[in-house]
């Protein structure tokens, strides 16, 4: 037998064991406000949809900020219209190590814990991490500033100079030199 990296590793700790079983959840119906809300007076960053027990769809962030971009009156928005539908979820027996590399191959931070399509808990990569702080390791590489690249690459071929007038708008600002001209930032990002 080979030993290879895509062999399968188990942790020996199970999603089960470190899911959240408290976790919040509303139903699909209720208004895009309250579930906001909701998330602002808890501090999270995302709700469990559910109805009689079924998860119905995931709402994060990223949902919110998308209706608020894409609809031009969040009147009359309910939680269902904009959640996330396709849902990757897990089972509580699986090892956690099978949990995370789900969670980086889909590049999602939590996953919703199932037995026969019922919703028993919630994982998230904290709460991973916060049991076995050696698997970040795993998990940086995937959640890593996806800009890295490009500010390094802007970074070489940029240089910041003192504060001067702009060549471009006039404003007193930083100013970097691009192609020979001494520009602030809100011009050089124009450009």
């Amino acid at each position: 037998m080979k030993n290879t990296m895509q062999e399968k590793m188990e942790i020996g700790i199970r999603v089960g064991d470190i899911m959240t079983r408290n976790f919040i959840s509303i139903s699909p119906e209720v208004s895009l406000r309250k579930a906001v809300k909701l998330m602002v007076k808890k501090r999270i960053s995302s709700l469990i949809l559910k109805e009689g027990g079924i998860l119905k769809g995931i709402l994060t962030q990223k949902d919110i900020l998308w209706a608020l971009t894409k609809k031009e009156n969040l009147k009359g928005i309910k939680a269902k219209d904009v959640c996330t539908k396709k849902i990757t979820t897990i089972r509580p027996s699986a090892d956690i190590y099978e949990a995370l590399k789900l969670m980086k191959k889909k590049k999602f931070r939590r996953l919703p814990v199932v037995i026969k399509k019922r919703l028993v808990g919630y994982l998230t990569l904290k709460d991973i991490l916060k049991i076995e702080p050696e698997l970040f390791e795993i998990v940086k590489e995937n959640y890593a500033i996806k800009e890295h690249k490009e500010k390094i690459k802007r970074k070489d071929t940029e240089q910041s100079l003192d504060e001067g007038l702009c060549e471009e708008c006039g404003n007193f600002d930083i100013l970097y030199n691009i192609d020979g001209r001494l520009i602030c930032e809100s011009c050089k990002d124009e450009i």
